[in-house]
């Protein structure tokens, strides 16, 4: 079969053996898997180290051929989600064919382990899953568009985000880095569990109209690099999801910690690289709270699935671009230049 393998210099397409099923595991035909947008600085080694070469990609949307002996909950013709995360319990987590670690994100001989049972990810025409990373979709068989749910992944990452600060219903929302891919669909997350209001906040005005046009509900604010300035236009709000990846500074983050109302939450769960220079008192006097979010889990997939079934999150205000696996370095080019409400699935 033919797969995206990453090596220490690139990634390349390559016929490899098909994956034998083994303890745990289950056998998926790979129907459409999300690339990232920052696939290529994951490839060029500014993300942390893979272990290489290995299948590259770390989620996707499959078919169910075949499970192992052990394995109970999917069986075979089942359409299923894979979301990469391996989690061995005790903060011990590893994502599947990609850089993420768990815990304190140091790894150790554990998740060490764990990478060498589960090396290979999903960008190929099969992948062998660990029972633990798939969730069912029941019904999906019928979706009429298949590669759309490849956007599941990041819909569950940000639902994950909002779920801890708790219910969505009636709150006003404010998402911080909404123009890029995780930010938008933290908006539409948020517009599908009810929020009052959600303040789409980003620097991109292209990707922010785009956002606008979602409905009433939907405002937006364009980063002026101020924090007071952008607190004000911000706020007041009950959540801030934070989902900005590499910034110059916290401005934007520390703004959006500002712009809560009191008893509001923070939720980080994007990429930014420096501390935060919490006030001890103002945090304590306005009883805030401040939470990290790292992937999700089955109840959350369920759930955002649940939300798409029904129809009350539309995936048709995704802009879906298809690529398949016979060029890696266009599609990778592809998903770098792609952001917002816009993604690249891979549909072998």
């Amino acid at each position: 079969m033919q797969a995206w393998i990453a090596t220490e210099q690139d990634v390349r397409l390559s016929d490899v053996p098909e994956p034998t099923l083994k303890g745990g595991g289950v056998l998926v035909e790979v129907l459409a898997a999300h690339v990232p947008a920052y696939t290529n600085a994951v490839v060029r080694g500014n993300r942390g180290g893979l272990p290489v070469p290995l299948v590259l990609g770390p989620s996707c949307v499959g078919r169910v051929l075949a499970v192992a002996p052990d394995v109970f909950h999917v069986e075979p013709g089942d359409i299923v989600l894979d979301t990469a995360l391996l989690d061995a319990g005790g903060g011990d987590e590893v994502l599947v064919g990609w850089v993420g670690l768990g815990g304190s994100g140091a790894g150790s001989a554990r998740t060490d382990r764990m990478r060498a049972v589960w090396r290979d990810g999903v960008f190929a025409e099969k992948a062998l899953c660990a029972k633990e990373t798939l969730v069912k979709l029941p019904g999906a068989e019928t979706y009429p568009d298949p590669a759309r749910l490849a956007f599941l992944p990041w819909l569950c990452i940000a639902a994950t985000g909002l779920h801890a600060a708790g219910p969505v219903a009636g709150r006003d929302i404010a998402v911080i880095g909404a123009t890029g891919q995780l930010g938008g669909a933290a908006v539409l997350t948020a517009l599908a569990e009810g929020a009052a209001t959600v303040t789409a906040v980003g620097r991109n005005e292209e990707a922010l109209a785009r956002l606008a046009a979602l409905g009433p509900r939907v405002r937006t604010h364009r980063l002026t690099g101020d924090r007071a300035t952008d607190a004000t236009a911000i706020g007041p709000v009950d959540v801030a999801l934070d989902t900005l990846g590499a910034t110059p500074s916290a401005a934007a983050t520390m703004a959006a910690y500002d712009s809560l109302r009191v008893r509001g939450t923070l939720v980080l769960v994007g990429g930014v690289r420096h501390d935060l220079a919490i006030p001890y008192g103002d945090l304590m006097h306005r009883r805030l709270t401040l939470r990290g979010s790292w992937m999700s889990d089955e109840r959350t997939v369920t759930t955002v699935w649940q939300l798409v079934r029904s129809g009350a999150l539309d995936l048709s205000a995704v802009e879906l671009v298809t690529a398949g696996l016979d060029d890696p370095a266009a599609a990778l080019g592809l998903a770098e230049r792609t952001t917002g409400l816009g993604f690249v699935a891979l549909v072998p």
